[in-house]
């Protein structure tokens, strides 16, 4: 495996639509960066999010979800509060080629902040919005900006493509359009 260069994500967005909408270069004048960085792209947050709220008093169950655990948003500036989180979507829709697989790591700017950004990898074929799980480890309320960087995501090219990719085990979580809780 080999992570790919800003040379290798460029060609792959305009030839083959991985990023869509895709950003060239570095945006990052007045704004948390996003676009094209050396080894990665820093992708955007949309201005949708889904506040967890503990006014229900419900347990929080992978199995069972309950999606009234969520207040909705929308906004250029999503107030999460102290020691809790937010779930969102990339600005950008991600093709992940076959023979590729993903790492997303959150921005320094704000892990600096107590800001953690969970994405898990990005499988073979997979292609969606990504939905991103923003915590915040604060005893304060933090503040996260629509339409600017959240977290990077890097690409590992393997040497051989895999047996069955995302899109061949119709994996729940393939195209997916918003932002999307948890499916079993």
């Amino acid at each position: 495996m080999s992570v790919k260069s800003d040379k290798w994500i460029r060609r792959m967005a305009r030839e083959h639509g991985m990023i869509e909408p895709f950003e060239d270069r570095q945006v990052r004048d007045g704004v948390i960066s996003y676009g094209v960085s050396s080894y990665g792209y820093d992708m955007r947050v949309a201005e949708e999010f889904r506040i967890f709220t503990n006014v229900n008093s419900t347990i929080v169950d992978p199995k069972h979800f309950d999606p009234n655990s969520f207040v909705e948003f929308k906004g250029n500036v999503c107030i999460v509060p102290p020691n809790s989180f937010a779930l969102a979507r990339s600005v950008e829709y991600f093709r992940i080629p076959r023979n590729v697989l993903t790492l997303c790591v959150g921005k320094s700017t704000y892990a600096r902040c107590g800001i953690i950004v969970n994405v898990t990898p990005f499988e073979p074929e997979w292609e969606g919005f990504v939905t991103l799980e923003i915590s915040n480890t604060t005893p304060l309320p933090a503040k996260i900006y629509a339409n600017e960087g959240l977290a990077q995501v890097v690409f590992f090219e393997s040497d051989e493509q895999c047996e069955v990719s995302y899109k061949d085990k119709k994996g729940k979580y393939q195209s997916q359009q918003g932002i999307v809780l948890p499916k079993i």
